[in-house]
This record gives C-alpha cells, sequence and structure tokens, in this order.
C-alpha cells in the first residue's frame, strides 16, 4: 500500500507530468493535461488532477489481470507502468501484452533520429518546416533499410476537403484532432524529398537503450490519442519534444516554449541540450537535379533541355560532338530530369518511360565516366540560421517628420534577414507590431500591424517555370487624399516570375493587388493594381533589395501611387544586423522622401 503522501510527491515531480502532459494553469493555481481524449485518463478528473490520475493508475496497473491481458491498465499504459514501478520497486507486472510487444517488436528500434523537412511555402501546414522521429534498426541486421524504418509523426487529422485557408484558420484556433501515427520513413521522403522539394536533415539522437524503450511506451500510450492540434505552438514539433522530455528526464525542452514552437527552432534547443551525436543532409529530388544541371556548361544544359522536351535524340549529331565526360554527364542530369518531372509534375507515363529507357540505354554504352557529383552538405544548416524572434529599434524620416520606432516580429524570417540556413527568396512574417514615436509632437503611433505575410520568389530557367508570389494581410498607415495618415486593415497580393542573374542575384517582376478598408477612404475601400519589380541580392555579408513599385487607386480617390526603393541589411554574423533603406515617392501629386537606419537582433 501506498501513502498519500508518496503518491501527491510522486505526482508532483516533472516525469509524472511529462507521462500525463501536464502543463501549469497560466492565470490559476493547479495543472491541466493537454491531451484531449477521455481514453487517455483512468480518473474522472484525471484531465486536471496529476494526483488524482496517479492514484487511478497505481490501482489499476496493480489490479489483477482478469479477461484479455491486452486491455490491462498495464498494457494500455506501459511507459506510465514501467517509471511507477522503478520508483516504487514494484515487481513486474503479471499481466501478458502481446500487442504491445508484437508491435514493439515490428518497429525493431535500436536508435531515433529527429528528422527535420525544410519549409515548404505552398502549404500554410508546413509553412515553418515539420519535424517527426525516426525509428532505426539495429545497425548490425543485415536486413535492415533505413527507407523501411519507421517514423512516428503528429499532424492535424483534418478533413481532406478542407483547402488550405480553412486549414490555416481552423489550425490556428485549435480547429483539429492532433493524432499520432507511424508511417514507414519511404513514404514520408516520397512525400517531403520528391513531391514537394524539401531537403531532410538527420539527427541522430544520442538515446540509451532503456530511453529507447520508455520513448517507444510512451508512444505506444499516445497513438491514435487525440491531442487538439493548434499551428503556432501545440504542434508537430511540440508533441516530438514532449517524447523526447518523456525519453530523457531531465531535458525540460517544453520550457523553451512560449507563444509558438517552430520547427527550426525546436531541433536548435535539441542540440543545445546535447541529444544529437551526429546529423546527415539527404537532398530533395529538385536539390539533386539542380546541382545536376549545374555541373553542365551552358551550352550542355541547353541541350539535356532539348533531349527532355523531344527535340534532340539521345543519339542525334548533337550528342555526337561531345567528349565521352560531357555525353555522360548531359544523360545523368537529363535522366534525373525526367525522373523527378514524371514523379513531381506527373509527366505522362506514355511519354516519360520510352524517353528515360533511351536515357538510360545510352548511357550504358558509354563506359569508365564516373556519375555526376551528389549535392554537398550546407554548410549551415536549418537549425544553425538566425533566431526567428526579431526586435528592431529604428530612427528616420518620413515627409517632414522625423521618428524613432520600434519593431518586434515573434517570426520568422525575410528577404533581408541573414540568409544563411534559411530557404533564398523566402519571406515569411507572423504578427510583426511596428510603432512609431513622433518627438515634433510628443506622439505615439501604431504604424504596422502584420497578421501574415508570405513572399516566394523561386528563379525560373529552362528547366523549372515555378511561380513566384506573395500575399499578406494586417493592417498599415495610409495617406488620405488630405494628407492624414490613417491606420487601415489591408490585404495584399501578387505572382509573376523571378530569374537568376548571378550565383546571389535575381531579377523580380510581379503583378500586384491592393484592397484597403477604412471609413476614412471616401467610399469606405479602395482596390489597386499594380506592379513590382527590382532586384534582390543576398550574401551572408549583406542583402539588398532595390526597384520600382506602382498601384493604380481605382474606386475611391483613383490615383497613380509610385515608388522608387533601396534597402538593405549589412548582417552582424547570423543575430544581428544593421538595416537602413531610402526611397522617393508620389502619392496625391506629392512628392514625399523617406528614409531609416536602424538594428536588428535575433533572439
Amino acid at each position: 500500500m501506498v501513502d498519500d503522501d508518496t503518491i501527491r510527491k510522486l505526482a508532483a515531480t516533472r516525469e509524472w507530468q511529462a507521462l500525463g502532459h501536464y502543463q501549469p494553469n497560466r492565470l490559476t493555481s493547479g495543472y491541466k493535461s493537454q491531451a484531449d481524449d477521455a481514453g487517455f485518463f483512468l480518473a474522472a478528473d484525471g484531465k486536471t488532477s496529476p494526483v488524482a490520475e496517479l492514484r487511478a493508475t497505481l490501482a489499476a496497473i496493480q489490479a489483477p489481470v482478469t479477461g484479455d491481458d491486452n486491455d490491462h491498465a498495464s498494457c494500455e499504459f506501459p511507459a506510465r507502468d514501467r517509471w511507477l514501478r522503478e520508483q516504487l520497486k514494484m515487481p513486474e507486472t503479471e499481466a501478458h501484452c502481446a500487442d504491445f510487444q508484437e508491435w514493439a517488436s515490428e518497429l525493431n528500434t535500436e536508435s531515433v533520429a529527429l528528422v527535420f523537412a525544410a519549409s515548404y511555402l505552398n502549404s500554410p501546414s508546413s509553412m515553418f518546416g515539420h519535424t517527426f522521429l525516426r525509428l532505426d534498426p539495429p545497425s548490425d541486421d543485415s536486413e535492415a533499410n533505413l527507407l523501411l524504418a519507421n517514423t512516428i509523426s503528429y499532424a492535424a487529422d483534418a478533413a481532406e476537403r478542407d483547402n488550405e485557408l480553412t486549414f490555416a484558420y481552423r489550425g490556428i484556433f485549435g480547429g483539429y484532432p492532433g493524432i499520432t501515427s507511424v508511417r514507414p520513413y519511404y513514404e514520408m521522403i516520397r512525400l517531403y524529398s520528391d513531391i514537394e522539394n524539401r531537403d531532410l536533415w538527420e539527427y541522430q539522437l544520442n538515446l540509451t537503450p532503456d530511453e529507447v524503450d520508455q520513448m517507444l511506451a510512451h508512444a505506444w500510450e499516445i497513438q491514435d490519442r487525440n491531442f487538439d492540434y493548434y499551428f503556432f505552438d501545440e504542434n508537430c514539433a511540440y508533441r516530438l519534444l514532449a517524447l523526447i522530455d518523456v525519453a530523457r528526464p531531465g531535458t525540460h525542452l517544453l520550457d523553451e516554449v512560449s507563444t509558438h514552437a517552430i520547427p527550426s527552432d525546436t531541433v536548435r534547443w535539441v542540440a543545445d541540450r546535447e541529444l544529437v551525436a551526429s546529423v546527415n543532409y539527404r537532398p530533395s529530388a529538385a536539390t539533386q537535379v539542380n546541382h545536376a544541371l549545374h555541373q553542365l556548361t551552358p551550352e550542355n544544359r541547353r541541350l539535356a533541355s532539348a533531349i527532355a522536351n523531344g527535340y534532340v535524340d539521345t543519339t542525334g549529331p548533337e550528342m555526337a560532338e561531345l567528349s565521352a565526360r560531357e555525353q555522360a554527364n548531359v544523360l545523368d542530369a537529363t535522366y534525373d530530369y525526367v525522373r523527378y518531372q514524371s514523379e513531381a509534375e506527373g509527366w505522362p507515363r506514355d511519354y516519360a518511360a520510352p524517353l528515360s529507357h533511351d536515357l538510360l540505354r545510352t548511357r550504358s554504352q558509354i563506359r569508365d565516366q564516373a556519375p555526376l557529383e551528389t549535392p554537398p552538405t550546407p554548410s549551415i544548416r536549418d537549425d544553425q540560421g538566425h533566431e526567428t524572434f526579431r526586435a528592431g529599434l529604428n530612427r528616420g524620416y518620413s515627409g517632414s517628420r522625423h521618428y524613432t520606432e520600434l519593431s518586434l516580429r515573434p517570426a520568422y524570417h525575410d528577404v533581408l534577414d541573414p540568409p544563411e540556413g534559411y530557404r533564398p527568396g523566402a519571406q515569411l512574417q507572423f504578427l510583426r507590431f511596428d510603432s512609431r514615436f513622433y518627438p515634433d509632437k510628443d506622439e505615439l503611433q501604431v504604424e504596422r500591424i502584420v497578421g501574415v505575410e508570405i513572399r516566394s520568389l523561386t528563379p525560373r530557367n529552362s528547366f523549372f517555370k515555378p511561380l513566384s508570389w506573395q500575399v499578406g494581410f494586417g493592417g498599415r498607415r495610409t495617406e488620405t487624399d488630405s494628407g492624414n495618415r490613417v491606420l487601415t486593415p489591408y490585404l495584399e497580393g501578387g505572382a509573376g516570375g523571378s530569374w537568376m542573374l548571378g550565383s546571389q542575384l535575381q531579377a523580380i517582376a510581379v503583378a500586384t493587388a491592393d484592397l484597403e478598408i477604412s471609413s476614412a477612404i471616401r467610399r469606405g475601400y479602395d482596390i489597386a493594381p499594380g506592379a513590382d519589380a527590382g532586384l534582390l541580392y543576398q550574401s551572408p555579408g549583406i542583402s539588398v533589395m532595390a526597384g520600382g513599385r506602382t498601384r493604380a487607386w481605382i474606386v475611391s480617390s483613383q490615383h497613380r501611387q509610385d515608388e522608387a526603393y533601396v534597402e538593405a541589411s549589412l548582417h552582424l554574423g547570423r543575430d544581428y544586423s544593421i538595416r537602413a533603406g531610402v526611397s522617393r515617392e508620389h502619392h496625391f501629386d506629392r512628392y514625399q522622401t523617406q528614409w531609416h537606419l536602424g538594428f536588428n537582433a535575433f533572439f
């Protein structure tokens, strides 16, 4: 018989609270479990009482086995059972947990890797990247193959009919149940690497065999249990941190989470806790194809494109003019490209299959030529980029007034932030807040509130023709025809193209559309089609964006708004930068110059 004082002491430990997913209430005393499935609790008030749940669990695992052993609490909650018996020095359970043992045996896990899939801006659920756990078989198992290993992942159980906007809304406000599931690794590679073009980083964790067993036991407990999914905090990354906290008590990874849990941040926290033994880079299919094509000369790239599109035969005279080495490279790169287009872009099989066969047949006749080099591992990993929270202090001038501006952005990155560890040309900002103080009138104003701002500038070439696009909404100061600046809700978007002019310089041309809504506008709203064209240069030392934009407001004020701008950021490492910008604007038949200079820090 365990006395009540011991029960309360055990229920107050971080280990038990991790097993029950208990978190302190923010506004009141006590605890509440993040599990939202009644079947996860053995006590009627187990969701809000760690003590009651521990007491009920202790009674249940000591109860005699009646009926099917698999229905016994020791088999339904093997991680709880194991921890309690260790703490109280109790004998092993008499229940024979055949279902759990068979499941664990099929997983055949010796070690665990945390896998990070890079960000994917075309899906709200993956804008910040995604993490999952890979369960690796014993290294001495000759029949083992990492591609056949299983994975543990947590994701929103969204209805297939829900579009991306519905998913974003319901995901933000907890409108989906979150489910922990087990899937083969090759399925994850096909989804993330081959179809969505996302590089994978594999972080081998240094968990001991006992820690791996405890992680699997807890994964069994939460498998198919409902934990409401929240896009910003209780997401894929958050749940995996909870699993690692259970496996290795004392890591307290969840303590790092405040308002949001961004996957790249969570990987950084795991690495900071010295939980990573080694790191492996797995480039996506698109990365491999691009690297292969860039090993060709410009002339040979054009030849590869002509072969892939059916204009030139694999044994045509154009190929005969090349050396054996060049022929092999062109054939290898073209085959990789055709295979990628078949998998990711759905090229017709009756076209791609014969062409692939011709490429392989011709390549097999070229002897003693090594294949193309594989993509090198990036020198900076995604988790080694700048921290995602940014604070900035700026001094500036607008029209005829000087100001001091404070800018706060919880997440994530813009194109002028330090680029290392982030996708070139990608911008994703959430909940940015800018406020200005004008000393001439001691006036404090909210300048801008960014709800969401996304920009995807992916270069086009003869092989890939992605659409560059942007979308954003929030509130911003806009000038009316009377000269007043009012805070106006806005929605903006655009689509166009981007082209590389060098290894770090790209040209951008985007058609845009803006909507502003305010009682200060004559008809209550205004709409403006427009265009934005410019150049973007990104490097570890400095990033620069320069160009011009125009908007034609057509509903209320019927006028043009034109602006030429230059903005640059000098990167002081990856956690600090000095940013400056100047622009010249023509609006309501008035010209004005604006400039700003400031300092940004990333936390």
